[in-house]
C-alpha cells in the first residue's frame, strides 16, 4: 500500500469525519479549522506540524506519531495521548481544551501547556519534568506517582498534587498555589 507524504502543505476547513486523512507522513504542514472528532489517526506521522482551531474530540490516536507538534486553540476532549507512538513524542499546547485527556505514563519533559483547560486530565505516572503550565486550569486533574520536578505551576490554578505521592523537587509554585499541595489534609487556608 502506498503511504501519503505531504510536506509544507496547508489544510483548511476539512472535515475528516467524512473523509479519512490518508495514512502516511505529514511534515511542516498546517491544519486550520479541521474536524478530526472521533476519527482514527493510526499510522499517521505528524512532524513539525501546527494545528489551529481544530476539533480532536474523542479522536483515536493509537499508533499516531506527534513529533514537535503545536496545537493552538484546539478542542481535544477525551483524547488518549497515552496510546500514541512514544518515539520522538513532543507537543506544545496553546489555549487548548484538553479536558478528560490522558497522558498516562508519557515522558513529557519540557512540554508547554499555555492557557489550557486540563480539567479531569490524567497525568498518572507521567514525567512532567520542566513542564510549563502557564495560566492553566487543572481542576480535577490526576497527579499520581507523577514526576513534576522543576515544573512551573506558578500561574496554574485548581490543581491538587500530593507531595508524598509525587516527585515535586524544585517545582515552582506561588504562595496562592500552595493550597493545592495540601488538599489531602482537608485544612482551611486563609
Amino acid at each position: 500500500m502506498n503511504r501519503a507524504y505531504q510536506e509544507g502543505n496547508d489544510f483548511t476547513s476539512l472535515d475528516f469525519t467524512n473523509k479519512t486523512l490518508e495514512k502516511g507522513e505529514y511534515e511542516n504542514c498546517t491544519f486550520r479549522n479541521c474536524n478530526f472528532a472521533e476519527t482514527m489517526l493510526s499510522d499517521v506521522i505528524f512532524t513539525e506540524c501546527t494545528f489551529e482551531n481544530c476539533d480532536f474530540s474523542m479522536t483515536k490516536v493509537g499508533g499516531a506519531s506527534f513529533r514537535t507538534v503545536i496545537f493552538r486553540n484546539c478542542k481535544q476532549l477525551g483524547v488518549r495521548f497515552d496510546e500514541c507512538s512514544k518515539l520522538l513524542l513532543s507537543f506544545t499546547f496553546e489555549n487548548c481544551i484538553l479536558n478528560f485527556a490522558s497522558f498516562y505514563k508519557l515522558k513529557l519533559k519540557g512540554t508547554r501547556f499555555l492557557g489550557c483547560k486540563l480539567q479531569e486530565t490524567d497525568f498518572t505516572e507521567t514525567d512532567l519534568t520542566k513542564a510549563i503550565f502557564h495560566d492553566c486550569d487543572l481542576q480535577g486533574s490526576i497527579f499520581d506517582r507523577t514526576i513534576v520536578n522543576e515544573a512551573d505551576l506558578r500561574t496554574a490554578s485548581n490543581f491538587s498534587i500530593d507531595p508524598e505521592n509525587n516527585q515535586i523537587k524544585k517545582a515552582k509554585f506561588t504562595l496562592h498555589g500552595l493550597a493545592g499541595l495540601l488538599d489531602k489534609y482537608n485544612i482551611v487556608i486563609e
